[in-house]
């Protein structure tokens, strides 16, 4: 089975100039935890839920909720990306995808096409899909 049977296509991305408010929004509506960030459509890096925690002010602080809603504000997903981004292709095969994704403890691959244009996301949901699929009964 190749990667672009399995992923989910096409992928949500944002730009890195999105405010991290607005890229965690994105995130929560479209019950996703990774995020490719791209830049028109090449990727520079990756969101992922955690980055996002990782950012909110924690509450023991001692900013108010103002306070601590403005900053939250001036931060954009560049600030908080990771650029270092595993990746694999279309072509790929998947179980070699998912062994990555596990030898890396990621959840998520991008899957780039030749140009290093994001064309889908191979997640480890995506693979248990498969997985769990009832077999097709032949006629």
């Amino acid at each position: 089975m190749l990667v672009h049977e399995l992923m989910t296509a096409p992928p949500v991305t944002a730009p890195p100039s999105l405010p991290l408010p607005d890229a965690a929004h994105l995130m929560r509506s479209r019950g996703i935890r990774r995020l490719p960030v791209v830049d028109g459509s090449v990727l520079v890096g990756i969101l992922t839920d955690r980055d996002v925690r990782e950012a909110l002010p924690s509450r023991l602080s001692t900013l108010s909720p103002w306070e601590a809603t403005t900053r939250l504000a001036a931060v954009s997903v560049a600030d908080v990306m990771r650029r270092s981004v595993l990746t694999t292709t279309p072509e790929a095969d998947a179980r070699d995808a998912a062994g990555t994704m596990l030898s890396h403890r990621v959840g998520a691959l991008p899957v780039i096409d030749d140009s290093g244009h994001v064309i889908g996301v191979l997640s480890v949901t995506d693979v248990l899909r498969d997985y769990a699929r009832p077999p097709e009964v032949s006629a």
